[in-house]
């Protein structure tokens, strides 16, 4: 029996515990559970990161004794391996429940036990979410889910521009653009991704820190990386002067020089040589996968989105736009590169939302899907 309409309101609500620990739990998923009880939400978890319980036995400790012959609804599929915690399919089959309903699956899990394929075998009711519902939860998880069948961290390009699309004056002055509103929502942002990435352009010019700041609550910084083709960073760059508290990696060519590299590295910065001239947009992606980086949040500059997009290296875009003309044929527009010479040729945006923040309008939106697992494969 598909999940009845009580299933999918308890579902929306462990997208809603799930998110709880946003930003904490890499490399693990977001993960939210209820149990319900004549479709009565009994009992609620979530997963708080790695190391710590799942969603689906907090929620069962939650319910108690209850659980037995309840059902219980997770936003993905309950793992079915030894890791740094048991199996939740154990902790559902020992506690008693009757149904579970299963948000998405989990990818690693078609090379493990399968999740739902042990506790259909068990007796177990499994449900499965589909459309809007399976998309949301997918959506929750898309970096864990873009990492696991891809192999590289699901990247969200953020762009600010002026009303006319600039980045900058004709000068180069840009800060700032957005309004404290804005900036408090990228710092959050920050704090959501495993990783903050820039061009050697913008390290250059804005010397950042790309750390987050001012966001309430329990933050774990994320990596910096910088692209930079011949590791030109300066060692005295606020990004280098850190590399010992909070991680910086900069994606190099592999015939970097290699003095500087060495230099860089005896500063604290890891550098990572990938092939290409300058260094390749999916190799330097692939490298980062493989350091275990599963969201990577660009801010910047133009050349280096422009790489980015051309390369359909871009899953998500959030784009502020500022109540301002800055004009000048010389001030730099979000995108460099030559662009498309056709309109049809031209990425557009799906599932676009616009929301006002502060005094400035945000553009939200996905260039490529979040991938997903068959059903059949889990069934």
């Amino acid at each position: 029996m598909p999940p009845t309409g009580r299933e999918l309101a308890a579902l929306a609500r462990a997208r809603e515990l799930a998110m709880t620990a946003r930003g904490r739990v890499s490399p693990n998923p977001l993960v939210g559970a209820c149990v319900l009880d004549d479709g009565r939400i009994i009992g609620e978890g979530w997963h708080e990161g790695p190391g710590t319980p799942h969603a689906e036995v907090m929620a069962l400790r939650d319910a108690g004794d209850a659980a037995r012959g309840a059902t219980l609804v997770c936003t993905l599929e309950p793992c079915s391996h030894f890791g740094r915690t048991p199996p939740c399919t154990d902790a559902l089959l020992a506690a008693g429940v009757s149904r579970v309903v299963v948000g998405c699956l989990d990818p690693l899990e078609r090379t493990r036990g399968q999740g739902v394929r042990i506790l259909d075998q068990a007796g177990v009711e499994v449900a499965l979410a589909g459309g809007e519902d399976e998309r949301a939860c997918r959506e929750l998880n898309a970096a864990f889910i873009t990492w696991a069948l891809l192999g590289r961290p699901h990247v969200t390009l953020k762009l600010a521009t002026s009303l006319d699309g600039r980045i900058a004056t004709a000068g180069g002055e840009s800060r700032w653009i957005t309004g404290p509103a804005a900036r408090a929502r990228v710092h959050r942002w920050r704090a959501d991704h495993d990783a903050v990435a820039v061009g050697l352009g913008t390290a250059l010019a804005d010397d950042p820190l790309l750390t987050a700041r001012g966001v309430k609550g329990a933050v774990r910084q994320p990596a910096r990386v910088v692209w930079d083709t011949t590791a030109r960073l300066p060692l005295d760059a606020a990004l280098v002067r850190s590399a010992r508290e909070v991680p910086v990696l900069l994606v190099v060519g592999e015939d970097a020089p290699e003095e500087r590299v060495a230099a860089l590295r005896d500063a604290g910065v890891e550098v990572l040589p990938v092939p290409g001239r300058p260094p390749e947009i999916v190799a330097g992606l692939r490298a980062l996968g493989a350091r275990g980086i599963q969201s990577l949040f660009v801010e910047g500059g133009a050349e280096f989105a422009d790489a980015l997009v051309r390369a359909r290296g871009v899953d998500a875009v959030r784009w502020f736009v500022a109540p301002m003309l800055i004009g000048g044929r010389r001030a730099p527009a979000a995108l460099g590169g030559q662009g498309v010479a056709r309109l049809d040729e031209a990425p557009r945006l799906s599932g676009v939302v616009v929301e006002r923040v502060g005094e400035d309008v945000l553009v939200s939106g996905r260039l490529r899907p979040v991938p997903g697992v068959a059903v059949e494969e889990g069934a």
